[in-house]
């Protein structure tokens, strides 16, 4: 049997629903679905089928996984999501389903991972990236979501790994490696991505690594 509208039951939940054509529907109705889902992991309101206002999901352990708006049927608005364990995981806000503005984020342990800019859902402007141990890992700007500019690696240690220039996502530019010891492990120029130019290199104990030192074109050494 096929009901034409709704039963407005109480106690609904996700799997109470079901998806045709971008919009959801309660089962056996041909109505899209207005009302509230108040049981299961998410929960929200719907608005001729599509997600709208706050919704709110939970991992299978009960903890809080993530809150967030949706507008028409999309995330629009500030969200924030959480780790399984209740740590902060990531805080923002979306825009006509993109990621669109400040970004935050955080490791499980509660360390900060990375921060920077949306625009319209690619990473945009300055950003920092850290690794678990606290520890700052790379930093520089994106443009359009691809690295763009210099840029800055660190080791685990906090030694400084490398500088380094990228042009729409390539390696392109003058490019400089360090060894976890401080040394100079590598130095030259990227062009495309690739090595291009002089190149020299040096292992942990100062002397000449020959393989990755000489002349590149093309990211291949010229004998």
């Amino acid at each position: 049997m096929v009901f034409l509208f709704p039963s407005f039951a109480l106690g609904l939940e996700m799997d109470d629903l079901v998806e045709r054509e971008g919009l959801f529907y309660e089962k056996f109705t041909v109505i899209p679905f207005t009302g509230k889902i108040d049981e299961g992991l998410e929960q929200g309101s719907f608005q001729n089928g599509k997600r709208d206002g706050l919704w709110v999901g939970y991992y299978e352990n009960g903890q809080l996984e993530f809150q967030g708006d949706f507008r028409d049927g999309v995330r629009d608005g500030p969200y924030v999501g959480y780790h399984d364990n209740g740590q902060l995981w990531a805080k923002g806000t979306y825009k006509d389903g993109e990621r669109d503005g400040p970004w935050v984020s955080y490791w499980e342990n509660g360390q900060l991972d990375e921060e920077g800019t949306y625009k319209d859902g690619e990473k945009d402007g300055p950003w920092v990236h850290y690794r678990e141990n606290g520890q700052l890992f790379r930093e520089g700007t994106y443009k359009d979501g691809k690295e763009e500019g210099p840029w800055i690696g660190y080791h685990d240690n906090g030694q400084l790994f490398g500088k380094a220039t990228y042009k729409d996502g390539e390696k392109d530019g003058p490019w400089v490696y360090h060894h976890e010891n401080g040394q100079l492990w590598s130095e030259g120029t990227y062009k495309d991505g690739k090595r291009d130019g002089l190149w020299v290199s040096f292992n942990e104990d100062g002397t000449v690594n020959e393989e990755w030192t000489g002349t590149f074109k093309d990211g291949v050494k010229v004998e």
